[in-house]
C-alpha cells in the first residue's frame, strides 16, 4: 500500500465524526502468572520443539467468534520452543494452571488504582479464544481487575474503562503461509491491558495519552525495554465500523498511523463503502495492512480451573501503603537532593530510581550514583564492544562495595570507573582493590601543603591547577580543595 500524504490541516476531527479509544499492553515484572517459571526471554537454542494445529470452540454464548473461525481456516501449523528451565507442563497446556502470582495481582491493583479505578471486589477469571497460535491452549487467561477510572490529559479527563490482568502471548520466531514457529519463553508473562474510552479527541491527543498512562506505568513495578509495553489503539469515523489497530508504537508515527486511518475510513465512505469491522496491522510507514475480523463476545468462556478471584478490602489497603509516587514528586525530591534536571531525566527514564534511593543510603553523594548506574556502564559498554546489559550485570554485586571503599577513604571517586572497566574486563575484585588502596599514600595532605608553602600568596583555584597537575589520579578535586582550604 502506497503511503498516504497528510496534511493534518485539513482533517476536521469533529466534523468527520471521529472516535477512537487506547488499548495498552504492559508487561509486570514478576514471575509467570500461572506457574513459578521465571520471565526471562531467551536467545539460547531450546530444549525441545512441538508441533500442533489449533482448532476453534465456541465461546460462553454457544457460538464460535468470526475472528477464531477465521484463523482456524488459514490450517497453519504451528512450532513451539521449548526451555526447561523457562518453561512448564502449564506453558504446553498439559497441566492446569497453579493459583493466580499473588505479586502481579497486586501490581495490577497498584495500576488500577493510580489510574483511578474501582477494584473489582469479585471476578471470574476468563478464557480469551486465540487461534493465531501465540497460545498453545488455543485461548488466553484474562481477568478484570479495575473499572471506570481516568487518566488527565490537557483535553480533560480520558476515561479508563478497565484493566485487566492476563498472561502474556508467545513469542513469533518465523512464520510464512502455512507454519510459524513461537518460543515459550514469553508466554505466560503477566501482562496488564489498560482500555481506555472512546475520549481521544485527535491524533496528537492520542498521542499524548498513549505517552501519559506509560508515565504512569513506569511508576510501578513493570518490566522495561523493546516489546515490554504494546499498544493498540480502535478508530471509528461516521458511517464506519470500528477498526483496531496493532502495533500502535513509535511515538514517532502515532500522528500519522491515526490520521492515515481516518482518510483510509474517508475513502471508503466517500465511495458508499462501509468500512469493514476488523483488525490492522500498522507498517513503518504509518499505513496499515489487513490481519483478520474484529472479535466479538463469542471468543470468552469460563476458566474451569479456577476458583473465582476474589479482592479483599485488607488486600487493597495493603497495595494503597506502597502506591508509587507522582513523577512531579519524585523530580522535586531528585532536586532537593542535588541532581541537576538532566541527572533526573535520566534517573526518571531508566525506572531506576529505587535503586538510586538504596545506595544513596551507602553514601550521600547523588552524582555519583548516577554516573554509577547510568553513566560509567554505558561508556564502558562502547569503549569495550559490549552489551550493556552484560555490563551492568556484571557490575551489579559490586557498585555497593565500592562506594562503601569510596564512602571510608579507602578509593577516590575518581578511580570507581577505572576499577568497574577492570572488573568488566575480567580482573580479580579483591586484586584490583588491593592495587588502588590508598592511591598516592597517606601523604597526599603533606604534599599539598609543602606545594602551597613553596609557592605563597596564589588564589585557591591556582592551587588547584598545580595540585590536579602534580598529584593527578591521586585525589579528587572536592578532597583537594578541602585540603587546600586547609592551609590558606
Amino acid at each position: 500500500m502506497q503511503e498516504q500524504i497528510i496534511d493534518k490541516q485539513k482533517i476536521d476531527y469533529l466534523k468527520v465524526g471521529f472516535k477512537a479509544g487506547l488499548e495498552i499492553h504492559q508487561q509486570l515484572d514478576s514471575h509467570k502468572l500461572f506457574c513459578n517459571c521465571p520471565s526471562v526471554l531467551r536467545s539460547d537454542t531450546p530444549d525441545l520443539e512441538f508441533h500442533r494445529r489449533l482448532h476453534a470452540v465456541a465461546g460462553e454464548s454457544g457460538k464460535v467468534d468470526v475472528a477464531a473461525s477465521y484463523e482456524a481456516g488459514l490450517d497453519k501449523e504451528f512450532v513451539y520452543q521449548f526451555y526447561k528451565d523457562n518453561d512448564c507442563l502449564v506453558d504446553i497446556d498439559e497441566e492446569p494452571p497453579k493459583k493466580i502470582n499473588d505479586e502481579a495481582l497486586g501490581i495490577a491493583i497498584q495500576i488500577a488504582l493510580v489510574l483511578n479505578c474501582k477494584v473489582n471486589s469479585i471476578s471470574q477469571i476468563m478464557r480469551k479464544t486465540v487461534l493465531d497460535g501465540s497460545n498453545t491452549s488455543g485461548f488466553q487467561r484474562t481477568v478484570l481487575i479495575g473499572y471506570d477510572g481516568f487518566v488527565e490529559t490537557s483535553l480533560g479527563k480520558v476515561g479508563v474503562s478497565h484493566v485487566f490482568l492476563e498472561e502474556d502471548s508467545a513469542r513469533p520466531v518465523s512464520r510464512d503461509e502455512k507454519k510459524v514457529v513461537y518460543k515459550l519463553d514469553r508466554l505466560g508473562i503477566p501482562l496488564v491491558e489498560i482500555a481506555t474510552n472512546a475520549d481521544i479527541k485527535n491524533a496528537e491527543h492520542a498521542k499524548e495519552t498513549a505517552l501519559k498512562i506509560g508515565e504512569i506505568l513506569r511508576t510501578c513495578k513493570v518490566k522495561r525495554g523493546i516489546g515490554t509495553i504494546r499498544q493498540d489503539i480502535n478508530i471509528s469515523i461516521k458511517n464506519s465500523s470500528r477498526v483496531e489497530l496493532k502495533g500502535f508504537q513509535d511515538p514517532k508515527i502515532m500522528i500519522k498511523t491515526v490520521d492515515n486511518e481516518i482518510l483510509r475510513q474517508l475513502e471508503l465512505v466517500k465511495g458508499g463503502k462501509r468500512t469493514p469491522s476488523e483488525v490492522r496491522n500498522v507498517l513503518a510507514d504509518g499505513t496499515s495492512e489487513f490481519m483478520r475480523p474484529m472479535p466479538g463476545a463469542s471468543r470468552m468462556y469460563p476458566e474451569t480451573d479456577l476458583p473465582l478471584l476474589k479482592i479483599s478490602r485488607d488486600i487493597i489497603n495493603e497495595v494503597k501503603k506502597n502506591k508509587p509516587k507522582a513523577k512531579a514528586e519524585i523530580e522535586e525530591e531528585l532536586k532537593e537532593e542535588g541532581l541537576n534536571q538532566e541527572f533526573i531525566k535520566l534517573l526518571l527514564e531508566s525506572g531506576k530510581v529505587e535503586a538510586y534511593k538504596e545506595l544513596l543510603n551507602i553514601i550521600k553523594n547523588p552524582g555519583l550514583i548516577v554516573k554509577t548506574l547510568l553513566i560509567f556502564p554505558k561508556e564502558i559498554a562502547s569503549k569495550n564492544k559490549m552489551e550493556l546489559k552484560k555490563v551492568e550485570q556484571l557490575l551489579d554485586d559490586r557498585i555497593p562495595d565500592v562506594l562503601n571503599l569510596v564512602k571510608s577513604g579507602k578509593i577516590l571517586e575518581s578511580q570507581v570507573k577505572d576499577i568497574f572497566e577492570s572488573i568488566v574486563k575480567g580482573g580479580s575484585y579483591e586484586d584490583l582493590i588491593s592495587n588502588t588502596k590508598n592511591v598516592g599514600g597517606d601523604n597526599v595532605e603533606e604534599q599539598i601543603m609543602k606545594l602551597i608553602k613553596a609557592k605563597p600568596g596564589l588564589s585557591a583555584n591556582a592551587y588547584m591547577g598545580l595540585v590536579m597537575k602534580e598529584l593527578r589520579g591521586k585525589v579528587d578535586g572536592k578532597t583537594a580543595m578541602e585540603l587546600i582550604g586547609k592551609y590558606l
